[in-house]
């Protein structure tokens, strides 16, 4: 269950950065640079939230990495589809 919510909260985040590259550029170039800009701040995050999980929760690193892997491939992954289809149109 935590780790939907942490990728509903990535996607959620995704929205609020291209949101925010609308703000920045007014145009489609914008939007895809807030989809871009959110890949790294996403990494942090959930870099972040494996070691809360590895130093709290006390699960171990071997553990966090696959749970890592997909919290972050998932809304990385779709803020890179988003980004590619906003400068391919």
């Amino acid at each position: 269950m935590h780790m939907l919510l942490v990728i509903t909260g990535g996607v959620i985040l995704l929205g609020v950065f291209v949101l925010f590259g609308k703000l920045w550029g007014g145009d489609v170039t914008g939007l895809a640079m807030g989809a871009k800009a959110f890949v790294p701040l996403w990494l942090v995050v959930v870099l972040v939230n494996m070691w809360v999980g590895v130093t709290r929760a006390g699960y171990t690193v071997v553990q966090e990495l696959p749970i890592l892997f997909v919290v972050f491939a998932v809304p990385a992954a779709l803020a890179i589809l988003v980004a590619w289809q906003l400068t391919r149109g």
